[in-house]
C-alpha cells in the first residue's frame, strides 16, 4: 500500500532545464514517466496539484495541466472528479521475484531466543508520560548538541540509581551515556587502544562474534579464557598477555555463574599488578531469584573498571540507551571518541528514561518483571521435568535464560536443526564458545520473551528430541 501523504498537496521533486532545446511539457512528462515505471512513485500514490507543481516549477498551470492529461491518456495517471491525480495501478514494472528479499525469520510457535526481555510488557503508558514530562519541562537549551557524555540530568539520576542499586562508585562527571552496550563496547576498547592496549581477553564460553568484532574495530587482538563454576579463570588471563579483559561478574553469560568472591579480588589485582582494565557487562543484574543481589565489580576499583549498562534487558532493546562508567584516565579519550561517532545520544530519551526512573515507574515495572520471568523459570522447569526428564538445567538463580545440558549422545546442531522443523526455536551453546564446538551438547534456553503457555507447549513439542531414545 502506497504512502497516504497528509496536506493539501505532496512535495515531488521534479526539474526542468529551461536551456534544454526539448520542451518542458515533454521533460515533466519524461520525468514522471520513469518515476513511474521504476516504481519511485506507487500505483494509488497521490501526485502534486497542478496549481501547487506550477508554483513549485515556476511554470504555468496549464502546462501541468496538458503534462497530466498526456500522461492519463497513455495509462499512467487516473484522475476522478472531486479527487486528486493519482498513479494508475499496473502502470510501473515490478521487480522480478528473485530480487525480492526471503524472511529472515520463519514463524516460531514458541521462540527461545536469548537476551530478548518481554517485548510485549514494555511500559508505554509509563514512556509516553515521562517522555511527555520531559519535553514539557526541558530546556529550550537541551535542544541543542549539549554534552556528548549525554544530558546532565540522566548522568546524575543514572549515577544515583546505580550507587542505590548496584554498589556502584558512580559520578555524573565520570558517566558517558551511549546507544547500548555495542557502543559502550567500541568507546571502551577504542580508548584502551589508543592508550596502548594491544590485547583484550574475553570469556569462554561467552560472545565471541561481539568481542571479536569490537576489537578488530578497534585494532585490538582478542583472545579467549575459560569461565570454570567460580567465573573466568584469572591464572590463565594472567598468560595470556591481555591489557584488558571482558567479564561479565554478576551472571556469566551464558553460564550463570557468579564470580567468586576470591575470584574478583583476583581479579582486581591482576589489573593493578598488569595496568590493565577491566570491563564490566553488566547486562541482566535486575533480574535475580535464588540468591542475594551482587554489587557491580566497579564498586571495589573504580580506577581500574569500566562498567557497562544498558536498559535493553530491563525495557527493551528498541531504546538504545546505555551507560559507561569511565576511570578517570579514560573519561577525556572515551568523551572525544563518543563526540566523534555521534555528537551525542537522543537527548529526549535521555530525559524520558530520567524522569521514568525518578518517578519510581522504573522500579515499579522491574519488580513487575520479576514476577512475570521468576513465573517463566518455573514453568521452564516444570515443563522439562515433565516432559523431558534426562535434561539438567543450570544458570537459573538470575536472569531470564537457562543453560539445558542435553544427554550424552545427543547432538546439539541436529536438535536445533529437527525442533526448528517443528517450528520451535532452540540456540546451541556452540555460539558462545570460541571454539565453535558443539560438545558437551547444551542449549541456551531464554524464556524473557516466551509466554508460560509457549513454555510449555514449546517444551512439549520437541520433548522427544531432548530424550536419548527420541534423537
Amino acid at each position: 500500500m502506497p504512502p497516504q501523504w497528509a496536506g493539501l498537496s505532496p512535495e515531488l521533486l521534479l526539474s526542468v532545464d529551461r536551456d534544454s532545446e526539448e520542451r518542458l511539457c515533454a521533460q515533466l512528462e519524461g520525468q514522471l514517466r520513469d518515476a513511474i515505471r521504476t516504481g519511485r512513485l506507487r500505483a494509488d500514490e497521490r501526485l502534486p496539484s497542478s496549481r501547487a507543481l506550477a508554483r513549485e516549477l515556476g511554470l504555468s498551470r496549464g502546462l501541468i495541466q496538458d503534462c497530466y492529461a498526456q500522461l492519463q491518456s497513455e495509462g499512467y495517471l487516473v484522475t476522478r472528479v472531486g479527487s486528486a491525480t493519482r498513479v494508475a495501478t499496473g502502470a510501473h514494472i515490478p521487480k522480478s521475484p528473485e530480487a525480492e528479499p526471503s524472511p529472515t525469520r520463519p514463524h516460531l510457535t514458541a521462540d527461545f531466543r536469548h537476551g530478548v526481555p518481554d517485548l510485549a510488557s514494555f511500559p508505554f503508558t509509563d514512556w509516553l508520560w515521562a517522555t511527555r514530562e520531559a519535553a514539557r519541562t526541558m530546556p529550550t537549551a537541551d535542544l541543542d548538541y549539549g554534552d556528548p557524555r549525554g544530558s546532565s540530568a540522566l548522568r546524575e539520576v543514572a549515577a544515583g540509581y546505580l550507587r542505590r542499586v548496584r554498589a556502584a562508585c558512580a559520578e555524573p562527571a565520570r558517566t558517558v551515556i551511549c546507544s547500548g552496550y555495542a557502543q559502550g563496547l567500541g568507546l571502551a576498547l577504542g580508548a584502551l587502544s589508543r592508550a596502548g592496549a594491544r590485547v583484550v581477553a574475553y570469556e569462554d564460553p561467552g560472545g565471541p562474534a561481539v568481542a571479536r568484532a569490537a576489537a578488530d574495530a578497534a585494532g585490538l587482538t582478542a583472545v579467549p579464557v575459560p569461565v570454570d563454576e567460580q567465573g573466568v579463570d584469572v591464572r590463565r588471563l594472567a598468560a595470556t598477555g591481555a591489557d584488558a579483559v571482558i567479564v561479565t561478574p554478576a551472571h556469566q553469560w551464558p553460564t550463570g555463574v557468579v564470580m567468586a568472591p576470591s575470584r574478583r579480588l583476583a581479579l582486581i589485582e591482576w589489573a593493578m599488578r598488569e595496568d590493565a582494565y577491566v570491563i564490566e557487562d553488566d547486562y541482566d543484574a535486575e533480574f535475580r531469584y535464588d540468591r542475594e543481589p551482587v554489587g557491580t565489580l566497579q564498586g571495589l576499583a573504580a580506577d581500574r573498571v569500566i562498567s557497562i549498562g544498558t536498559v535493553s534487558k530491563s525495557l527493551a532493546p528498541a531504546l538504545r540507551i546505555g551507560w559507561l562508567l569511565c576511570p578517570p584516565a579514560l573519561m577525556a579519550p572515551v568523551t572525544e571518541a563518543k563526540h566523534a561517532s555521534d555528537r551525542g545520544s537522543p537527548t529526549l530519551d535521555q530525559l524520558a528514561l530520567a524522569r521514568l526512573i525518578e518517578s519510581g515507574r522504573y522500579d515499579r515495572h522491574l519488580r513487575r518483571m520479576r514476577t512475570t520471568y521468576a513465573s517463566r523459570r518455573t514453568a521452564l522447569i516444570t515443563a522439562l521435568t515433565e516432559n523431558a526428564p534426562s535434561v539438567t538445567l543450570s544458570g537459573l538463580a538470575a536472569g531470564f535464560h537457562a543453560v539445558a545440558h542435553l544427554a550424552p549422545g545427543l547432538d546439539e546442531e541436529t536438535v536445533i536443526t529437527r525442533a526448528r522443523a517443528r517450528g520451535v526455536g532452540l540456540y546451541g551453546m556452540s555460539a558462545c564458545r570460541a571454539s565453535g564446538a558443539a560438545d558437551p551438547g547444551q542449549l541456551v534456553l531464554g524464556f524473557g520473551n516466551v509466554t508460560v503457555r509457549g513454555i510449555g507447549e514449546g517444551v512439549a513439542a520437541v520433548a522427544d528430541l531432548l530424550e536419548p531414545s527420541g534423537a
